[in-house]
């Protein structure tokens, strides 16, 4: 095989390395993307959580006012049945104080209502809590660990970007120029094998006069049909 060509399929191999960290970093950094998200999720769920429990103390607040409100009510009634002269007074009277009793009782039940809501709010709040703590170790576990192998990719990274510097100098600068318009536009592509005496980047049937020049490799052929440099695997 032509020296360059040669060089050239290496520095291909080399960049196909090179840009396969990104996905290798970008699944290393998945873990901690998920959890943090679920943090985020379960911050929301309790700022949610605070305002509901916070909007129960509310109500509380006007229904013991109400209770209030009518207990005095039924008090103040029931001095008025001493001065109480007629039976339509003694029946208006009643009537009155039946009212504020009912009043009186319906919020009683809603105060009853509200703390067996505020009770399951604040248990889910707890839920919740606990929840989170677990998911922030986990945090700390996946941090750790990711610096960990972060550290690792970074190291094999480097010494394929070294491995690429020293290529790099030693090949024909019109030839790296060639190679790099071609990987501009063709990426992971731009060399490619023939098999079955087809191009294995378009896929297309190579004419016999350039397969003969692609398997003899004495100069950088490229593909008639996509332009990308061919070259015949080694047996």
């Amino acid at each position: 095989m032509n020296k360059y060509l040669e060089q050239i399929v290496l520095l291909s191999k080399i960049d196909q390395e090179i840009d396969s960290f990104e996905p290798k970093i970008e699944n290393i950094s998945k873990a901690l993307r998920d959890c943090e998200n679920k943090i985020s999720k379960i911050n929301a769920e309790l700022e949610s959580i605070d305002e509901e429990i916070k909007d129960i103390q509310n109500q509380k607040i006007q229904n013991n006012a109400h209770i209030a409100e009518f207990s005095a009510k039924i008090k103040e009634l029931s001095k008025k049945s001493g001065s109480i002269k007629t039976e339509k007074e003694a029946n208006a009277l009643k009537i009155e104080e039946d009212i504020a009793k009912e009043q009186l009782d319906a919020a009683n039940d809603e105060i009853i209502r509200l703390d067996k809501i505020l009770d399951n709010k604040e248990n889910f709040k707890k839920e919740l809590s606990q929840q989170r703590e677990k998911e922030e170790a986990e945090l700390v576990n996946i941090k750790a660990n990711i610096q960990m192998q972060m550290q690792d990719l970074e190291k094999d990274r480097m010494k394929i970007y070294d491995k690429k510097t020293k290529l790099v100098e030693q090949i024909n600068q019109k030839v790296l120029c060639f190679y790099e318009k071609i990987r501009k536009w063709a990426k992971n592509t731009a060399v490619v094998p023939v098999r079955k005496q087809a191009c294995y980047g378009c896929f297309m049937k190579i004419y016999d006069k350039t397969y003969l020049s692609v398997v003899k490799g004495e100069e950088i052929i490229t593909c008639p049909h996509c332009g990308r440099i061919l070259y015949k695997e080694q047996e």
